[in-house]
């Protein structure tokens, strides 16, 4: 008989609301185009985007609030830049999922070739 032991939740409290801000095409999109880490103003990364600088606005504070990205004054305006360590829940709940699915193969492949 298959040995189906239950595991705890891979998720940690940060790991849904990065999810949630990264579900999003527009926000990927925002998240790519910050990926240097270079500080950009909401004109910088509306450009070629079909998109007004109010609505990047919110897709930032979206990011922001999820702590994806971080946001400083400069000058007259905000200069929005990809926080890496922000994506760690989400990586380490990926990382746990995926330790979970190979340990299921594998106790599969084991109970099949018995």
């Amino acid at each position: 008989m298959l040995d189906v032991k239950p595991t705890p939740s891979p998720a940690r409290p940060g790991a849904a609301p990065v999810f949630a801000a990264l579900g999003d095409a527009t926000r990927l999109e925002l998240v790519i185009r910050m990926s240097d880490l270079q500080p950009r103003s909401i004109a910088q990364l509306t450009r070629g985007l079909a998109q007004t600088r109010q609505s990047v606005s919110k897709h930032l504070a979206v990011l922001e609030r999820a702590g994806v990205v971080v946001s400083r004054r400069q000058g007259r305006e905000n200069r929005y830049a990809l926080e890496p360590d922000g994506v760690e829940p989400a990586r380490h709940f990926l990382e746990r999922a995926s330790a979970q699915w190979d340990d299921a193969i594998r106790r599969l492949k084991a109970f099949v070739e018995d």
